[in-house]
Formats: C-alpha cells, sequence, structure tokens
C-alpha cells in the first residue's frame, strides 16, 4: 500500500494542478485515444498493450505487461470559430441575429486560447504470473471556447418600448465561451484465464465547468418562468452564467476482455458504464435536470493482427453514447416548448434548468480506428493511424453549438517508441485533426446562416521506466 500511496498521491496532485487548462474536443468530447502508443494509432490498438496507461483504454491490459511506470505530457491545440452570414431581419420582428463585431453582421469570430496542456500517469504492479494491479490518471476535456468579440442584435425588452439594440458579445452579454474539464482516476485488476485477459476498474470522476457570457438566455430559464407565473414578474436566474469554475464527482465502472485467439491474433472489447455525476449547483439554471451533467458510456472493439516479428495491423471501432446526457443530447429546438420563447409552448420542464431543459443536440457516435505498429530495430517501434467517425452536432443545433463545436470527423496520427539503454523508453505522439465544418442556420433568425469549423493538432511525449 505504501507503493501505491507513493505514486498516486502526487500524481493526483499534479492532475488537479492541470486539470483547470484542459481541453479535447476530438471524437465529440472524448479523446481520440489514451497514452501515446494508442493515439499513435489514431486509437487502435486496444487488443495489443504495450504500456501501462493502456489499461486506461482496456482493463484486462495490466495482466499482458510487465511493471511499469509512465508519465505523459500532450500539448493539445484546436483552433476554432464560426461565421455568420448576412440576415434579412437584423433583430426585427423577434429575431436574435449574431454578428461578426459591432460594425459588420457577416463575418468570422475565432476563439482565443489554443494551447492547453494534458497530463497522463500510470503503473502496472504484477501481483502474480497471471494477476496485475493497474492505477491510472488522465485528462479528458471538451467544450472549451472563450469568444472575445462579436455582437448579437435583438430586442432586449420583447415587445416593451425599447429599440432593437446591438450589444457586444456572441450572444450581446460580453466575452461568451464555456470550459470542460474531466480528470479520472482508474483501479484496474486484472487476470489472465488459458487464452483470456479480463479486467474490471472502477472509475471515479472529476469535472470542472465553467460559462460566461449566457446572459441574454434568462428569460428561457425554469427559475425566471416560475417567477413569472408566480408573481407577473420573471426573477434573475442565478445559476446561468459568469459564476466561475463548479466542480462535480462521480463514479462509474470498466470492464474489458482481450481474447489471444491464436499467435498472431488478439481481440478485445471493453465497455465503461455511465457516469452519474453530482450536479453543477452554480450552472442549475443552464444545464438540464436542475445542473445535471453525467458522463456518457461507451463500447470499444478491436482485433490486432501481427503479420510477422515486424509489422502489426490494428483495427477498433468505439461507439459513445451521448444520449445518456440529457444536457448533452436534448435538442435546442426544445426551447420553443419553453413557455416565454413565444412559440404557444407551455412545457416550463423545456427551460433551461428543467427535465428537458434545451441542450447541445448530440447524437450518439461512432469512430473506426486503423492503426500500423513497424518493429523497426529492437530499440524502436514506429506507429502509424488514422480514424474517421462522425460528429455528433446536427445543422439544426448549430447556435447553441458555437460554443461547443466539436464537429471533428478525422485524425491523422504518428509516434514512436524508442527505448533507451537504461531499458527506460521514450514514446511520442503527434495527431493533426483536418478542419472539418457545420453548417445550419440560426435557431433565433431562419434567414441568418452559421458555420461551425475546428481543426486540431497535437504532440504527447511519455517517459516510461
Amino acid at each position: 500500500m505504501n507503493r501505491v500511496k507513493d505514486v498516486i498521491a502526487p500524481s493526483l496532485g499534479a492532475l488537479l494542478i492541470c486539470v483547470s487548462q484542459l481541453t479535447n474536443a476530438t471524437n465529440g468530447y472524448f479523446t481520440h485515444g489514451i497514452g501515446p502508443a494508442n493515439k499513435a494509432m489514431a486509437g487502435a490498438g486496444d487488443a495489443r498493450p504495450s504500456m501501462a496507461i493502456d489499461a486506461a483504454n482496456n482493463p484486462a491490459s495490466g495482466a499482458l505487461l510487465e511493471e511499469s511506470t509512465d508519465i505523459g505530457l500532450a500539448f493539445f491545440a484546436p483552433y476554432r470559430e464560426y461565421k455568420v452570414s448576412d440576415s434579412m431581419v437584423n433583430g426585427q420582428m423577434g429575431a436574435f441575429t449574431l454578428q461578426s463585431s459591432l460594425d459588420a453582421v457577416a463575418g468570422t469570430v475565432k476563439s482565443d486560447r489554443n494551447l492547453f496542456p494534458i497530463p497522463h500517469l500510470a503503473k502496472n504492479w504484477r501481483l502474480s504470473e497471471d494477476s496485475a494491479l493497474t492505477v491510472s490518471f488522465y485528462g479528458r476535456g471538451g467544450m472549451n471556447t472563450t469568444y472575445r468579440q462579436g455582437a448579437a442584435t435583438f430586442d432586449p425588452d420583447g415587445p416593451g418600448p425599447a429599440p432593437v439594440m446591438t450589444l457586444e458579445g456572441t450572444f450581446g452579454a460580453g466575452n461568451a465561451g464555456v470550459n470542460l474539464s474531466q480528470a479520472f482516476l482508474e483501479v484496474a485488476y486484472s487476470i489472465n484465464v488459458d487464452d483470456w485477459s479480463l479486467g474490471i476498474a472502477p472509475v471515479v470522476a472529476y469535472q470542472m465547468f465553467e460559462a460566461e457570457g449566457l446572459a441574454t438566455f434568462t428569460p428561457y430559464t425554469e427559475t425566471y418562468v416560475n417567477a413569472f407565473f408566480e408573481t407577473g414578474q420573471g426573477a434573475p436566474a442565478n445559476n446561468l452564467t459568469n459564476n466561475d469554475s463548479d466542480t462535480s464527482y462521480g463514479v462509474g465502472v470498466k470492464v474489458g476482455a482481450i481474447y489471444r485467439a491464436s499467435e498472431t491474433l488478439n481481440l478485445s472489447a471493453s465497455y465503461a458504464s455511465k457516469i452519474g455525476m453530482s450536479k453543477f449547483d452554480d450552472y442549475s439554471d443552464l444545464f438540464a435536470q436542475a445542473g445535471g451533467f453525467d458522463i456518457p458510456s461507451n463500447l470499444r472493439m478491436g482485433a490486432s493482427y501481427q503479420l510477422n516479428d515486424v509489422w502489426t495491423l490494428n483495427a477498433d471501432v468505439e461507439r459513445t453514447y451521448y444520449s445518456d446526457v440529457d444536457s448533452v443530447t436534448n435538442a435546442s429546438a426544445n426551447v420553443f416548448a419553453c413557455p416565454t420563447a413565444g412559440q404557444g409552448g407551455m412545457d416550463v420542464s423545456s427551460c433551461l434548468g428543467g427535465s428537458n431543459g434545451f441542450g447541445f443536440g448530440w447524437q450518439d457516435i461512432t469512430t473506426y480506428q486503423f492503426g500500423v505498429a513497424w518493429q523497426q530495430s529492437k530499440e524502436r517501434v514506429v506507429r502509424f493511424g488514422y480514424s474517421r467517425g462522425d460528429q455528433p452536432i446536427s445543422s439544426a443545433d448549430a447556435l447553441i453549438n458555437i460554443l461547443a463545436p466539436g464537429v471533428i470527423e478525422q485524425h491523422v496520427t504518428f509516434g514512436f517508441t524508442q527505448k533507451r539503454s537504461n531499458g527506460h523508453k521514450v514514446s511520442v505522439a503527434l495527431m493533426y485533426a483536418p478542419e472539418n465544418s457545420v453548417r445550419g442556420t440560426s435557431l433565433f433568425d431562419p434567414t441568418q446562416g452559421i458555420e461551425l469549423s475546428m481543426d486540431q493538432y497535437e504532440i504527447e511525449v511519455s517517459y516510461t521506466f
């Protein structure tokens, strides 16, 4: 237990220091892989693990590995922007029109803060010839945006006497954006039984979230509407925006299996349960279920075929179930059922913060991952990878996903592991995600088009000893 504490204490401290800076909106807001070997093959290779951190992809991995420790750091650079077209109404007749600046409607607004550190740490202990214990820490995040330009034209008092106005900020309420960060601690027990390796890992999750510049949506919150029905006047939604960072915690489980079908073929499968998280109380007027933001489940399956002593081919598939989480999957059009939306709806639960409160409209996605490992020499393994999958955003939800433009569909990767003279290893993974876009019309101004775009770069370095 002392050996475990020696690793856990400093590792958790380092991770929590870094967690406020994480962002990783790749496959939605799941990473394209965990650990440099996996990332260098675009997320493939679960069936043939090579590093302790691979237990975070499949908890059965530890039983196939020697004792080792991985310490790694990635630098992730996402470039996010939205473009808006001219409008035929410019805030008139109840429309909410986005502008690229105070002086122009059509144009591009880019998100700031484009470089983020992402740590990982893992330790694999051999408990016996056929069993192992693996402790893993890693970060993940997504839906990170910081828009310091942009403006919005609308009538701030609806049918009241105030004229249509143009106010600074993407949604007319100053700088806008969100930041979701996640950290995970997993303790995996794995065992070899005949040709099978089996593993199970409790997962402890920690989240941080912050939003700003969303005060314009106050009339569409459950808090405001309930107060209006009771008193004839709406109430401030104090838990909607600009409340700094809030945190939540939860526990889930991950199970996995690796089957050694022959001397050359391995098959793998793993499943991570939905993690029920405590609520973001400071953002209970924003997320459905009064601040609910659980972590969705996902299923991974893979195959690894060793052609010879030099080449190994890997193919994996991953399914992510964003529909597990109401705040993520509820359609933004739900807002039209909210009584204050002016569309005749009377469903208070469809207002922000309600049980059916409108969200980002994300759909479940499937990602296909392919990787090649080249044993170039006894000391060096070179890896290549490519993945292609869905992106979760529909054109109908383009407006709200300005905050979370997780539109990436492809990853191209490269990396290597170099063994040093002392037996330690240095691993490197590089990733490029080509730009992808989603186009739609604005939810509150059907005469205006919105285009969300993103491309990404990442380098990760890990040291194994």
